[in-house]
């Protein structure tokens, strides 16, 4: 049976979040760091609330780099969010392939984010939501972020795919 860790003052426990998701305009900072250089800036994001899960941030492409964004073929499908469609990110010599993704056409009660873009926390140098740096969601599935806001387990770790 999973334990679901009590959240402290000023925390949310990802047990609370609902299923189907939320969506949730973020006021924060947002910024992605890479080699030294700013691939995001933004106080206009969103994050998705689901059960087990870190929030995951999607961040509107007009404070973005997206010169060093390119789209894929790779797709997938979220029964509440749509299909994606995945960005490899070129920076010199560095190339992390599908790296971001984005929902071009989310169903309605994401057409919010509709074309944003979420990013996996793990290949980049640094992310931060205001000014705390952010812990990857275990796994390479998921591609939530979690702060010291946030209490789990979280889904994503070796064991939790049947969760």
């Amino acid at each position: 049976m999973i334990q679901r860790i009590e959240p402290g003052p000023g925390q949310e426990s990802v047990w609370d979040y609902p299923r189907p998701p939320r969506l949730e305009a973020v006021t924060k900072r947002i910024r992605i760091i890479l080699a030294g250089e700013v691939i995001a800036d933004t106080q206009g994001g969103y994050r998705v609330l689901e059960t087990s899960h870190p929030p995951v941030y999607y961040l509107p492409p007009d404070d973005l780099r997206m010169d060093l964004l390119t789209r894929t073929a790779r797709s997938s499908f979220c029964e509440w969010k749509g299909r994606a469609a995945y960005y490899t990110l070129t920076l010199g010599d560095l190339r992390l392939e599908h790296v971001a993704w984005s929902y071009p056409k989310p169903t309605e009660s994401f057409l919010p984010i509709a074309g944003y873009l979420g990013f996996y926390a793990g290949p980049m140098d640094a992310c931060y939501v205001g000014d705390e740096q952010v812990i990857p969601q275990p796994g390479d599935f998921y591609g939530g972020w979690i702060t010291g806001e946030i209490v789990g387990p979280f889904k994503g770790g070796p064991g939790s795919w049947g969760w």
